[in-house]
This record gives C-alpha cells, structure tokens and sequence, in this order.
C-alpha cells in the first residue's frame, strides 16, 4: 500500500471524494513528548474513494484537504472525535458538519464511550486486527501493515455511519445526538490563549491576591509550553500553580521554599520569568483575578439524599430507553436540579427533560418513587390519596 506524499495525488484524491455525502476521517499523531500534537498520518474514506495521507512528506500541501474539513456540505465521521478536532482547529480547518460514531453509539444504546473495535465488532461482525496499535507513527517508512490497519480505522467507519443513522433516524434519536456534536466543534473548547488556561483547572480559594496569581502563573506556564513545545506538565505540575497561588512568592528564595516546585526552579531560565509574572500580577491583583461566579449554597440539607436518589432514576430511565446515562445527564446537573426546579442545565432541556428531567422533577415533588424489584429498580407513580373534608359537628 502507498499513501499520499504528493500534492498532486492528494489533489487528485480530493476531486474524488468533492461532492459526497460524508468523509470517513481518522488521524495518527504524537503528543507524549510536545505541547502541540504532532500529526503523522490521516485516513479518510469516502463512498468512492479512500487513502491514507503522509502529512510528513517534504512539500505536501495539505490546502485542499482542509478545504475538504471546511466544507460544510460534507459531513465528517469520526470516533471519539476530540483529538482528531483538536488538531484540525489548529490547522484552522474546523471540521463542520460533524458526526461521533461514539457519541452516536451512546444514544443508539450501545453503552457509555463505546471503543471503536467493540463497535464495529457489534455492528459489522469484524474482528480488528490489534497488531500495528502500538506503531511510532511519525516513523518512516510504514509498512503494508501498519497502512492496512490505519486504513482499516476508517473504511470500516464509512461501513458504520450509514447503518448507526439510520438506527438513530429509525428509534426518532438522531437529533439527540445533534448538541453534542455543536459542542465537539465549539472552538472554545480548544482554545490555547494563555490568559484562559486557568479555565481548564480548579482554583481553591476566592480572594484577589490568590485569583490573580494563579491566572499569571497558569497563562507563564501555557506560554512557555508553547513556545518550547513541551507538555504542560513538563514546564510546572498543576499542584504547583495552587501552590504558588497560596504563597505568592516574589523572589527565588520564596520560590525555591515551596514543596512542590523542582529543586532548582528559580536558578533555571523559566525562575526569573516566573517570578516578573507573578509580581506584575501583583501590581493590581484586583484588577487581573478572574472573576468565578461562586457555587451557590445547597438549599437544603437533604440535597446529598436528593442526588443520590437521581442519580439511581438517571440509572433507571438511562436502561430503559437504551441510552448511556452520560449523555442524558452529569453528575453536576443532577447536583443542580436537587437545589433548583428551573436549573440550567441541559437535562431540563429538549428531549433530555423527556427522558429524564420531567420525572427527576417529579421524584422531588414526591409523585414518583422507585422501588427494587429483586435485582432491578423499577419507578412506580404515586398515587396520593384524597385528603378527607371535614363538616362541622
């Protein structure tokens, strides 16, 4: 097998696959030692045509591909889609339409994050072939093997789209699945602005001082990531940044006293800058903490209980109607519905209320209640009996 290395063969490729219904898409890609994934190889199959492509090869241009990405005639199939989305946004191509063959399979009732192999293994009757799993992708040359089995990712993907939607448009659950792919392309999710990296973690505390630290060592640490490449990880662990936060030291020897930065820190290149970034945070910390709308308080003492007792009817609804229970609702949803009826949140919502908001609702109010049923929970409605009138004697 030989994949594309040349811009006129990926041109050619592209004319074919120009004006179909949809692009079976799969990538390969390092990330273990970069901050930016490292794209070695790309599958795609379309009803009429299928390759795979060396995005390595000296002087390929990839133009018309991405072009394939944006086109929004074209629907693009992917399985468990985020990553393969991460790398395209960042190649500017956000591929839209999309369709997650695993996010799919969770509301066609084949279980919570289904693995692609056990799908095809459950839709196709095809064993896939393990052996090339563990490749070095941005090795070369790739053998007929390990191009086979990268193939195989996506032609077996083309097979699977149209019997899963047709499944979906079939049980009326095709639109279900529509907000989820909206948020798998929401560049927002994929957003690598240093002054938003604190988003992606868990601030302790409130106060100003702590806020505007934690932002300007989260935003030092995703622009160093960056510019050298590393994971994150590699530059300062996520403890740290609390760390820091807490003690906001302004000069190496309070940088060197804390338990969780390296030993050494403040002497290497990254010290000094990390020490100006959290003193010109410290300028106007009022001015440059983020502001965190904080969790309101549990309304009611008995809200554990209620989440509890959710969380078993979420379970309940989810295995009746054959869909993952993770795509119906979160764990902080069901937090928010036990202390506010009009929360909002997405299981309140559209055909997630249907199936399972309504009644979650009506189990606070005491009109449903679940009974066990040996080794099944069953939910029953109450029946309240009329109150009696009483007449004056």
């Amino acid at each position: 097998m030989t994949p594309i290395t040349t811009t006129a063969d990926l041109a050619a490729f592209c004319d074919k696959i120009k004006g179909q219904p949809f692009v079976a898409v799969d990538t390969e890609f390092m990330r273990e030692t970069t901050y930016w994934p490292k794209l070695c190889l790309i599958q795609a199959a379309a009803p009429s045509a299928e390759a795979v492509i060396d995005p390595l090869a000296d002087g390929l241009d990839m133009t018309c591909f991405l072009d394939i990405m944006r086109d929004p005639k074209i629907l693009k199939v992917f399985h468990a889609a985020r990553q393969d989305v991460e790398i395209f946004n960042n190649l500017q191509a956000m591929p839209r339409p999309l369709f997650d063959t695993q996010v799919a399979g969770m509301a066609a009732g084949f279980g919570e994050q289904i693995a692609y192999d056990a799908l095809v293994r459950q839709m196709l009757k095809v064993e896939i072939d393990k052996s090339s799993r563990f490749t070095d992708w941005s090795r070369r040359p790739l053998s007929d093997a390990q191009l086979s089995y990268a193939l195989a990712d996506v032609t077996h993907l083309a097979r699977l789209y149209p019997m899963l939607r047709e499944r979906l448009e079939r049980e009326g659950r095709l639109a279900w699945v529509t907000d989820e792919m909206a948020d798998l392309t929401d560049p927002a999710n994929y957003d690598v602005e240093p002054d938003n990296a604190w988003k992606r973690l868990k601030p302790r505390r409130h106060t100003a001082k702590y806020l505007a630290v934690y932002r300007a060592v989260a935003a030092w640490r995703e622009r160093t990531a960056q510019l050298r490449d590393q994971p994150r990880g590699r530059i300062l662990k996520d403890e740290a940044i609390d760390e820091i936060a807490t003690q906001a030291p302004t000069d190496s020897d309070g940088l060197d006293r804390l338990r969780s930065v390296p030993k050494g820190f403040s002497g290497s290149r990254f010290g000094p800058d990390l020490v100006a970034s959290i003193r010109e945070a410290l300028r106007d910390p009022e001015a440059y903490a983020p502001v965190i709308e904080r969790t309101k308080p549990t309304s009611s003492p008995a809200a554990g209980a209620v989440v509890e007792l959710l969380k078993v009817l979420l379970k309940a609804r989810a295995e009746e109607s054959g869909v993952a229970s993770k795509l119906i609702a979160t764990v902080s949803d069901l937090e928010k519905i036990a202390n506010d009826d009009d929360a909002d949140v997405a299981a309140l919502k559209g055909w997630r209320r249907e199936a399972f908001g309504e009644d979650a609702l009506k189990l606070k109010r005491g009109e449903l209640a679940l009974v066990l049923d040996g080794a099944r929970v069953r939910v029953v409605e109450v029946r309240r009996a009329p109150r009696a009138s009483s007449q004056a004697s």
